[in-house]
């Protein structure tokens, strides 16, 4: 009994793995380990040598907890309903399929023109829809029957297929940065300018995998055949836009700066954008052929969602909205978009609150559950146990790190990345913290590491979503009337394995070069290098800090001031004071 009394937390920690491993609900196997634990730890008590602190009236604590600024009334994590409703309305929209079509339009004639595209694209989703199911399923449906169609090997379309999706993983506003900004007790919008430059990194290395395959095996990934390039060429006329674009922007910034300071450039930019994307939309009404089509398109389609991704990022960064108001702006935008398309309807309404309404209670329930299991947990003094085991690993902050990405990359093969936020990361943070770690980096890390979870084998939801659009027996292609093969699970595994390595290479990149996140405090001042001027005190020799007057001159004299410059005497006595003229008291007062 002692025995167990005395190792009960890493005793009821293996319970639960055995509960997730079963296959019970994350949930329920959540608060049923809790509670299970609190009976049996009450009992236990007296047995444990002070290492169990649970009594019965402990549990009058849990309605607190869900009631409490942590679950119903945490203001933080109503910011993941609004971002899933608008990438979930973004995705009926058909903003996906524009955006494929055009994007692959534009890098066609490149060799892997179309696996840029889908990165690419990929991306600017992230950027907008932050749901990595909605990503993967819309390019999956879009793009990977065109990349068969123009015969790219099956295992490297669907790794970069999943990859591109799961940006919307690190690349914010990401539903798991909501959360494990929550969870670490941090600012959201830190936690978002912290994880930009890691994730535009990633989708760098992801299109340098590409450019390296296209040299060493350029039949896997051939260009667009002249006949499928529907919008011709144009890239020239595309630059002169861009070009006229940015000497507007300049021009309206130095109108604007006298009167608007630092917010000149951003108005600027706006002014320029605006005045592209309003001459392509003329220009394609009216058909005067100013610009080429390519280039019609590219502004036409690009600019909508990048002003989305301002409205919501934009004003997050730049403090003019908390990441709430930036979600539900979005959702505002979002539903504008649709309704400017003519896809806005009923129909896709109820479909986004459904979806919205149980990925928000899929989250909420396994927060409530987390609330009951970190009850007991901490009660046992379980954070004490893992905080003791983790600050003990060797190699100090490096170790930790290192140890820490790898427990969180196996328990991905079998948790998904809300399971790892609500379960692990509140056991970490408290060990992260002691060692002086900073827990934006430390978050991001953490972010990167979970995008893995969609990727790996057997269980990479990620994968699951391609296998369920890719085709599974042969088809007519409707262009070419080909038959077509189909993609094989094998052939998903295998392609995803390749990006599962990268995303394993950028979070090394994170531990070694923590600037890419801390850049996010903004520019550090060295208190030595400030200069404290104090003003001259008019009247006064010297100023009130002692130190002569300017330019060796000397301070008119004045009968009140001292002449501090002489060593003071403490012989003189001071003058005496003319006296008062004397009272008559024998009269009476007069008031005259």
């Amino acid at each position: 009994m002692e025995f167990i009394a005395q190792n009960m937390a890493p005793i009821m920690f293996a319970s639960l793995v055995v509960f997730l491993l079963i296959g019970y609900p994350v949930a329920f196997s959540l608060a049923a380990n809790g509670l299970m634990f609190f009976f049996i730890g009450v009992l236990l008590s007296p047995y444990s040598g002070g290492s169990i602190n649970l009594a019965w009236p402990l549990l009058h604590a849990l309605p607190d907890n869900f009631y409490g600024s942590r679950v119903m009334s945490n203001d933080t994590l109503l910011a993941i309903p609004f971002f899933t409703f608008m990438g979930i309305v973004l995705e009926r929209s058909g903003m996906a399929e524009d955006l494929l079509d055009t994007i692959g339009q534009l890098f066609g004639p490149v060799r892997g023109g179309l696996a840029y595209a889908v990165i690419f694209v990929g991306a600017l989703l992230a950027a907008t829809t932050g749901v990595v199911a909605a990503s993967v399923i819309a390019m999956g449906l879009i793009s990977l029957p065109i990349m068969l169609r123009y015969g790219y090997d099956r295992r490297l379309a669907s790794g970069v297929i999943a990859a591109s999706g799961t940006l919307a993983q690190i690349i914010p506003p990401s539903l798991v940065l909501i959360v494990l900004a929550d969870q670490l007790g941090r600012s959201v919008g830190d936690m978002y300018k912290g994880a930009l430059i890691p994730g535009l990194i990633l989708t760098g290395i992801y299109m340098l995998y590409i450019l390296l395959m296209s040299i060493f095996r350029p039949k896997s990934m051939p260009a667009l055949p002249l006949e499928a390039r529907t919008l011709g060429h144009g890239v020239l006329s595309l630059l002169a836009a861009v070009l006229a674009a940015v000497v507007v922007s300049y021009a309206a910034y130095r109108y604007l700066a006298p009167n608007h300071g630092g917010n000149a450039d951003i108005l600027g930019a706006t002014i320029g954008v605006i005045f592209i994307y309003v001459v392509a939309i003329v220009d394609q009404r009216l058909k005067i052929n100013l610009m080429s089509r390519l280039a019609q398109q590219v502004i036409i389609v690009l600019i909508p969602p990048l002003a989305l991704i301002f409205l919501v990022l934009g004003t997050i960064f730049l403090g003019i909205a908390t990441p709430t108001e930036g979600g539900a702006m979005g959702a505002v935008g979002a539903l504008a978009m649709a309704a400017m398309k003519g896809r806005l309807s009923l129909d896709v309404v109820k479909q986004a609150l459904a979806s919205t309404t149980r990925l928000s209670s899929f989250v909420l329930f396994i927060l409530i559950g987390a609330r009951v299991f970190s009850l007991t947990f901490y009660g046992v003094n379980g954070h004490i146990w893992v905080e003791h085991l983790l600050t003990s690993l060797p190699g100090g902050e490096v170790g930790f790190l290192i140890g820490v990405n790898i427990l969180v990359f196996v328990l991905a093969f079998f948790l998904d990345f809300f399971e790892l936020a609500f379960i692990i990361v509140p056991l970490l943070a408290p060990a992260a913290d002691k060692l002086g770690i900073d827990l934006i980096w430390f978050g991001v890390l953490l972010g990167v590491n979970m995008q893995t979870s969609f990727m790996h084998p057997p269980f990479g939801f990620a994968l699951f979503y391609l296998r369920s659009v890719a085709a599974r027996v042969p088809y007519l292609d409707r262009v070419t009337g080909k038959q077509i093969a189909p993609v094989t699970t094998g052939q998903i595994y295998w392609g995803a394995v390749p990006f599962v390595c990268i995303q394993v290479i950028m979070i090394g990149l994170t531990i070694a070069f923590p600037q890419m996140v801390m850049h996010y405090k903004g520019t550090v001042v060295d208190p030595g290098t400030i200069n404290y001027q104090v003003p001259e005190t008019p009247g006064i020799g010297l100023s009130p800090l002692g130190t002569p007057p300017a330019n060796g001159g000397t301070a008119p004299a004045s009968p009140s001031t001292p002449d501090l410059s002489q060593p003071p005497s403490f012989d003189e006595k001071p003058p005496a004071k003319p006296a008062a003229p004397a009272i008559d008291l024998s009269q009476p007062p007069s008031f005259n």
